[in-house]
């Protein structure tokens, strides 16, 4: 019935009505001047949509003949990128209304953006898989290019543009081979062409496609070169938004695609996975310790701990697709918190984005100092903190998948990776005495900063047992693989 597959996606019909009428509506209005309204909007929307598909999930559905799939992992991912995407909505507020980018079409564009993840997570399908990808990729392309004004965020969002077009060409040349050799387009009819010891060169061709145009989403190595000029030349709230939410989505989708579609050939896309995780971990915490600028170092940062989640997702079982999903959903409270930071850097009212700037930091502002002295130290995955159990989990799943050699890997980089973490560190505590930075008093970037610090210190207590991330992340892993 048409009725059940439209109630199976509500959310996704509403923030697509909203984002729709709103923009049609900004039309006969003031537009820039709706600007700030429609972004605490955007961001209350999303939010409640995160909270009622947390609340009122239950069971697994499909809808339009299994285009679309709702499961136990599908909301875990949801939950993660509208609360995420919220966030960043929120925090972006002040930031982009003092820079004039506060346009009505920005929130909408996010709102977009989080449709087309939500379809990615849920892509039953080659085709739902690719209809949520390009809604998300799309709106992605046009709001790393805001600043129109800014050579660099122009640059951001053309060269992102061209790789992503690239990056869409591998996939659908991987589909097509898909479809060609198993011939369907549903997962549920390629898991059973793609079976153990039957799979055709040709399909396993298609995979590699598939898996090469999903690695740029993730920004993987060799498909990360878009990551640090992105990142750099985008406004500060937009490069929080792109390493949050789409981070979730994209690692979501690469979760679906291997086990839904290809869970039977597990020993031919582990290799490949595990060569991604890899080259992500080490380029990442090499390419980092030459950075000046925080948000080039936060974009070799995001590329290193996508090879850490890859290292989850490479063991090819219920437990690694458990410890991606817990990975990632403490690397986003950790990106939120760092970029909520970063936000609030500024001198003569222009932002700053070198790491030089923070010389002697906790002397002007001792409570900030300290929630990124506990933010670094998770990132760099120093214990007790959460970011610690993040990689030992990842680490363990690895090891008992027989990657005991990727483990080893995974805990070389990691040590070379907290260099510039801690450098950050070093800078704030003992840095030579520069020129005062600003003094932001913004109580909703404050408030993201010391609430997630005080997650990511707080949440492994005894008892709170990471505030039930595990016990929700190993009943999404298990309707994922079921």
């Amino acid at each position: 019935m048409i009725t059940d597959d439209l109630i199976i996606i509500v959310p996704e019909i509403i923030l697509a009505l909203f984002a729709m009428l709103a923009l049609v509506g900004a039309v006969y209005t003031r537009k820039d001047a709706i600007g700030p309204l429609l972004t605490w909007v955007s961001a209350g929307l999303l939010a409640l949509m995160g909270v009622w598909i947390a609340v009122n999930g239950d069971g697994d559905n499909t809808a339009f003949n299994g285009m679309f799939v709702d499961d136990g992992f599908a909301r875990f991912a949801k939950v993660v990128v509208l609360i995420s995407a919220a966030a960043v909505l929120a925090m972006s507020q002040d930031y982009m209304k003092q820079r004039g980018l506060l346009r009505f079409e920005y929130p909408l564009l996010v709102v977009l953006a989080v449709v087309g993840m939500m379809v990615m997570v849920s892509a039953g399908d080659l085709m739902a898989l690719y209809m949520g990808l390009e809604l998300q990729s799309l709106s992605l392309y046009v709001i790393a290019s805001l600043r129109r004004d800014s050579v660099k965020s122009t640059e951001a969002g053309m060269k992102y543009f061209v790789l992503g077009a690239l990056s869409s060409g591998l996939l659908l040349y991987g589909a097509s081979l898909v479809y060609g050799f198993a011939g369907t387009t549903q997962f549920a009819g390629i898991i059973l062409a793609a079976g153990e010891g039957q799979t055709s060169l040709g399909l396993l061709f298609g995979l590699t496609f598939v898996v090469a145009g999903l690695a740029f989403k993730v920004s993987a190595v060799p498909f990360h070169m878009w990551t640090p000029d992105v990142y750099e030349g985008a406004p500060t709230p937009i490069t929080a938004f792109f390493a949050t939410a789409p981070k979730m989505a994209a690692m979501g989708l690469f979760a679906r695609v291997v086990h839904d579609a290809f869970g039977g050939v597990v020993a031919d896309w582990q290799q490949i996975l595990a060569l991604l995780s890899l080259l992500s971990m080490f380029l990442g915490a090499v390419a980092a310790i030459g950075q000046k600028n925080i948000k080039r170092l936060m974009a070799y940062s995001s590329i290193a701990h996508m090879g850490y989640a890859l290292m989850g997702l490479a063991a090819g079982t219920a437990f690694g697709v458990q410890a991606m999903l817990i990975y990632m959903a403490i690397y986003v409270t950790m990106n939120v918190g760092t970029f909520a930071f970063i936000l609030t850097l500024s001198r003569d009212g222009q932002p700053v984005a070198s790491i030089d700037a923070l010389n002697m930091y906790s002397k002007r502002e001792p409570g900030k100092a300290l929630a990124v002295l506990v933010l670094m130290f998770s990132l760099a995955g120093v214990p007790p903190l959460v970011g610690f159990f993040g990689k030992f989990y990842v680490l363990r799943a690895a090891y008992d998948a027989g990657l005991a050699w990727l483990a080893i890997a995974g805990v070389v980089a990691s040590v070379i990776g907290a260099f510039y973490y801690l450098r950050i560190v070093f800078y704030v505590y003992f840095g030579d005495e520069v020129e005062d930075l600003d003094t932001d008093r913004n109580p909703v970037l404050f408030g993201f900063l010391m609430s997630s610090a005080a997650l990511i210190a707080l949440a492994w207590f005894p008892g709170l047992n990471l505030l039930g991330l595990e016990a929700m992340a190993l009943s999404a892993a298990e309707a994922l693989l079921n």
